[in-house]
């Protein structure tokens, strides 16, 4: 049974409020597949905005401008609209304060989604983007990473870690590009967000070979690998151990002052909006390769967006 019936609207807006991006995206729905009208963001970085456990007032007010000019787009194209917030909302100690403000500035209600409810959307959006059978999905955001196990096309294991591509960059990174000292703090600081888990601390899921990516900082590595290795631009798969190789030629040497114009060209041309957080993010995927021994990653570009627009507005979901 399709989706779209008599008296059931056709189009939606998913705006998606992450702590590196905040985006909008409008859909139409065609049966059962929804089909990508429109899409706008802004860099907004609300994970830059958190001091001491609390959004600032600035990133409160930088959020609600955003939001406030995308939800008056949805009323120019009578859109209904829908907004969700992922790490960097629900883990201040303001939270519902600043979403409340958030809220009455933009006119628009907010759903804050917990980190395993995002897993589970991760997994509902990849999984009607490209057969899944079993492996392992990771998303990197801003703020969070989420991990799902899944096993013939079943999630097993939904697991959200408090490190992400803008927060990493944010803690441990001096200059614009990591150097080999910063990369193994990150590490270090994944791998102790991982055995904070029960199941992973006791490594009860070490070998998985293939991993579904979703989110931006998949997409931007996957942009980087073809690029770096002569692919195709529409390949949408990353053989493992070239993640490593990157982040090797473009970490900055220890002690150095400047960044190569090399690298900075590279990055520029290629991942222009994702220069800090692109190989925090990289670091991360790289430290998951190499806990679950992964040999490839397949980039979805359907994600936590689809999965929303499944699952909650349309009332479909992974247990279908």
């Amino acid at each position: 049974m399709g989706f779209v019936r008599k008296g059931y609207k056709s189009m939606f807006g998913i705006i998606d409020i992450g702590s590196n991006t905040i985006r909008l995206n409008i859909y139409r729905m065609d049966g059962d597949t929804p089909v990508l009208l429109m899409s706008k963001k802004d860099s907004t970085g609300l994970a830059s905005f958190i001091h001491k456990k609390r959004m600032t007032e600035e990133g409160i007010d930088r959020a609600s401008a955003v939001l406030s000019d995308f939800h008056g787009l949805l009323k120019i194209l009578d859109v209904e609209g829908h907004a969700f917030a992922t790490a960097a909302l629900r883990n201040v100690e303001n939270s519902e304060e600043a979403v409340d403000q958030i809220m009455r500035a933009s006119g628009l209600q907010i759903e804050v989604i917990s980190g395993e409810t995002e897993a589970e959307l991760d997994f509902v959006g990849a999984t009607r983007g490209m057969k899944l059978s079993t492996g392992l999905l990771v998303d990197i955001g801003g703020a969070s990473t989420e991990l799902v196990v899944y096993k013939e096309q079943k999630i097993v294991k939904a697991f959200s870690m408090p490190v992400g591509s803008l927060s990493m960059y944010d803690q441990y990174v001096k200059n614009l590009l990591p150097t080999k000292k910063e990369r193994q703090s990150i590490e270090q600081a994944v791998l102790a967000a991982m055995a904070s888990d029960e199941d992973f601390f006791a490594g009860r899921y070490k070998k998985i070979d293939g991993i579904c990516g979703v989110g931006g900082t998949i997409r931007a590595s996957c942009k980087l690998n073809n690029d770096m290795f002569g692919l195709q631009p529409d390949n949408h798969v990353i053989n493992a151990p070239n993640i490593k190789k990157i982040l090797k030629k473009l970490e900055t040497p220890e002690g150095a002052d400047h960044i190569s114009t090399e690298k900075m060209d590279l990055l520029l041309r290629v991942v222009p909006d994702r220069i800090r957080t692109v190989l925090p993010g990289m670091i991360i995927l790289q430290t998951v390769i190499k806990y679950f021994k992964s040999k490839m990653i397949h980039v979805s570009y359907m994600g936590v967006r689809e999965g929303y627009l499944y699952k909650k507005v349309l009332g479909q979901g992974e247990e279908e």
